[in-house]
Parts: C-alpha cells; structure tokens; sequence
C-alpha cells in the first residue's frame, strides 16, 4: 500500500499538482442482525482503492480509482489535476493552507479480540438468544438486535513528506423490544438507541455490553411503558442519562462547531451555524461547570473519533471547545484555519473512505466529568429524569431543538416515583447549556459512539464519539412534543 500511495504521488507531481496527497485504503466490514427471533441480514463487504486530492493553480482536484494499476493511478492524478485547473477559472482566491509538516508513523488501534476471528455462527447465535431472552416477556412483540464491526487500514502519503499507515477497528452492539399495545408502540433500545454502542474496539465490547444480562430488564421496561403516566408539561429540572446527553452534545455543540459551516462553505444535512466568529472567547455558551472538548487522541478513551492523524496528516489533538462555560473555538482544517488566522489545523478532516474527499467532522465532542455524585445529581424536589433518545428535531443555525425520549421518571425528593412515557424536551442551546447545574463525576463517565452522522454531498457517514455522565438542568420546558 505504502508503495502504491507513493506511486499515485509522483504521477500529481508529474503532472503539474503543487500539494498533493494521496490515501489508499483497505477496508472489511461485517453486519449481522435478527428479528424477531430470525436472521434479518448477515453482510460482508470489502474495498481498496486510492483517492487523490490535489492544489493545482489555487485550486482544489479530486479524483479516486479502485484500480490500483500504475496506468490507473496515473490516470486518477491527472484526472484531479485537470478538475483542479478547471475549477481555477472560477476561483475568488488561491487556497491557502496552514502550515504543517510531515510525518512518518505507524498505529494500530487496541483490539484484544478480533472480531472477524469470531465465526458468524456464533455471533449469530448470540443474537438469537437475545432476541429469545426478550420474548420470554409474553407483552414482547417485536425484537430487533446486532453486530457492526469494521476494520480500515490506510497509508496517507503527501508531498510534506509524510507516510502514515494506520489501522482501526470499530465494533458495535445492540438489540431493541417493541411492545404494540391499543394502538400504541412503545421501544426500549440497550445499550442506547440508533443500533446500540459502538467504541475502537474489537469482540470485546460485545462482551463487556452483556446483552444476555440486559434483556430481561429491557423488555420489562418496553411492556411497563404502556401502563405508565404521561410525561407531564411543564418546566422542571431535567436529569439527562450519558446517552441522551451525547446525542445532544451531537446536535447543539458538535455541528455548530464545524468550521465549515461556520464560514458558509458546508450547509449540507446539518445547515449552517449561529456560532458566528466573533463569538470566540466572547459567548457564555454554558454554566461555570461545563467544561467541552474535541479530543481524538487515545488517552480520551476508544472512541469512533479516535486516531492518531486525520485525513490531512495532521496529529489527533485534544481541543478546547467550551471552558468554563465559556466558548473558545472551532473544529478547522489547514484551509479553514487559514482562513480564519489560526497556526495550525486542529486535526478534524476525515472521509468515510478512499472514494471520498475529506471534511471536517467530529472526532470525539465530549463533556467533561462533574463533580458530583450520581446521588448529587438526583438531589432535587421535583424532576425528571429521561434515557435513550428516540426523536431529534434542530433548526438549520443549531440553535432551537427538540428532543424526544424513549422512558423517562419522575423524581422525588432525588428518588424514581414513577415512570413516565413519552417524555420530550425543548430549549436553545445556549440557554440549555446554561442552565447546567451538576454533572456525575468520571465513574458514570461513558464514551458514547453515533455511528450515522452525516455530511457533505455525496453523503459520507461517519462514526463520532460524545463522553458524558448523567447531568442536571434547571427550569427546562418538558413534556410539550408527545402531549395526550
């Protein structure tokens, strides 16, 4: 791979690119799901190829091959060359980068069990008897469960001279109850909605996640949710579970901060961003406890954002985002960094494969641990508490959302009285985030991983990560979406 990278490289520069870089790509992926005590699907797929991503007259190329040929190559570089001239005569200005340099390194992601190593058999079978485990509940009606693994391996190459090999392993694992009663569904999804969990890790997540020892809970749950309270309207503190929390992490401070969007060139799926520039170091975007950052290093923990170079070549970093409550910056790559007076990119370009040029994405947006207790936390009169996400709603700056839940209680005095289905909750990001008054020490720390993002057109999906523990906001407009 190194020499075909290499290769492709010399042909950009041959034909006239003045930056170059070029990644070539393996990639092996396995999906397997059940319903309903059946096998829904069981896939496997694999791909290689290079894609080639020039500066050639001020200008932007990109051209990708499956074909791996000397003659193939050559053809794609000239090909981005061309694409890149072309779109010089429309240019308003040359392409500025900010400067980096180059690199040579290779990493591999931890993984103590392969994956792939594990007969589908097996992994099927485990499925299966979840699926049975959760129609041992008779109000059961419907059970979905699954496996997602994925391994890419990818040589970066680029005219600053770096070569960077890196190999990543992803795993991920869920199953989900339905409970159809009078006209009514009600889903309770473990470890968290939208297929489950997913972390940089091999077979042993599956087994960390204990999907046996969680479905007899979880199908009680989906079957309880029908004779359950409505949740009620109006404005309480809101406890939010670490899953939720990610997935608002996600939508109110992970989309807004591409820059990207920030400066008008991405609107794509997500929209644009309120977070205007001069913004930086001037709004109070959270309370004094909230502390945001944007960390793709290892050491923050195994998650879908985890590397060690973006697809630029630039080093994973651990960025501020919100200090203190108070908003210091951007998700950038070399040219938006350029393009705004920053040093350096932040290390946020990636592409979901070969096929695909890079942007700027999410790599792990976490809130930092509080700390308080869990107990701490709940410490309130009157509240409500929500888990797994079952409906978003954000407008296209990111700033009024609306969030539905699949199971919610009602708290007393800082214990669960009753449950209640249906719940929802609404605000504005800022005044959300500001209201934000206990958060669970690192013990109820989870990293969390979204599989499904997407951006750009053509769509590229891609897996980021969102670190929270349980957490506390005050006077938060509560039960309005689902009212009865």
């Amino acid at each position: 791979m190194r020499d075909t990278a290499l290769l492709a490289l010399d042909a950009a520069r041959t034909f006239g690119a003045a930056y170059a870089d070029v990644r070539v790509g393996q990639s092996r992926d396995r999906a397997i799901t059940t319903k309903s005590g059946k096998v829904g699907q069981i896939g496997a797929a694999e791909s290689t190829g290079a894609g080639i991503r020039v500066i050639a007259d001020g200008s932007w190329g990109f051209a990708a091959t499956d074909d791996l040929s000397k003659e193939a190559l050559e053809r794609a570089a000239k090909l981005a060359v061309a694409i890149a001239r072309s779109g010089a005569l429309a240019k308003k200005a040359d392409v500025q980068l900010a400067p980096e340099r180059g690199y040579q390194a290779v990493w591999t992601s931890p993984c103590e069990i392969d994956p792939f190593s594990i007969p589908v058999d097996e992994q099927v079978a485990l499925l299966l008897k979840v699926d049975n485990e959760l129609k041992r509940n008779p109000d059961v009606t419907l059970t979905e469960s699954s496996l997602v693994f994925n391994r890419t391996r990818q040589v970066f190459v680029s005219t600053l001279g770096s070569v960077i090999d890196q190999t990543r392993t992803t795993s991920g694992a869920g199953f989900a109850a339905y409970c159809f009663k009078d006209g009514e569904i009600q889903k309770r999804s473990y470890p968290n909605s939208f297929g489950g969990q997913y972390q940089l890790k091999g077979y042993e997540l599956v087994r960390e996640l204990d999907l046996m020892g969680a479905a007899p809970r979880i199908a009680e749950e989906a079957a309880a949710l029908h004779a359950a309270d409505q949740c009620p309207q109006g404005e309480f503190p809101l406890i939010l579970d670490g899953s939720q929390l990610g997935l608002q992490i996600h939508e109110s401070i992970g989309h807004p901060i591409e820059l990207d969007r920030v400066l008008g060139s991405e609107a794509n799926y997500a929209g644009m961003s309120f977070l205007t520039l001069d913004q930086v170091d001037a709004l109070r975007y959270g309370s004094d406890i909230v502390n945001v950052v944007c960390d793709a290093t290892l050491q923050h923990g195994p998650g879908l954002g985890t590397f060690a170079f973006d697809d630029e070549g630039v080093p994973a970093q651990s960025v501020p985002i919100i200090t203190h409550g108070q908003f210091r910056g951007y998700m950038s790559s070399r040219e938006t960094a350029a393009a705004i007076g920053l040093p350096h990119s932040n290390g946020t370009m990636r592409a979901d494969g070969w096929s695909h040029i890079p942007l700027i994405r999410m790599t792990n947006v976490s809130l930092l641990p509080g700390a308080q207790s869990l107990d701490e936390v709940f410490d309130v009169p009157h509240g409500v508490y929500m888990e797994t996400n079952k409906s978003w709603s954000i407008d296209d700056k990111r700033y009024n959302f609306q969030f539905g839940c699949e199971i919610a209680w009602e708290i007393r005095n800082g214990k669960r009285v009753r449950m209640l289905k249906n719940p929802s909750y609404s605000g504005i990001s800022t005044e959300f985030w500001n209201s934000c008054e206990a958060i669970a020490n690192r013990d109820h720390w989870v990293l969390w991983g979204v599989p499904n993002c997407g951006k750009g057109q053509p769509e590229q999906v891609m897996g980021t990560g969102h670190g929270a523990s349980p957490s506390r906001f005050r006077n938060i407009k509560i039960g309005s979406a689902y009212a009865g």
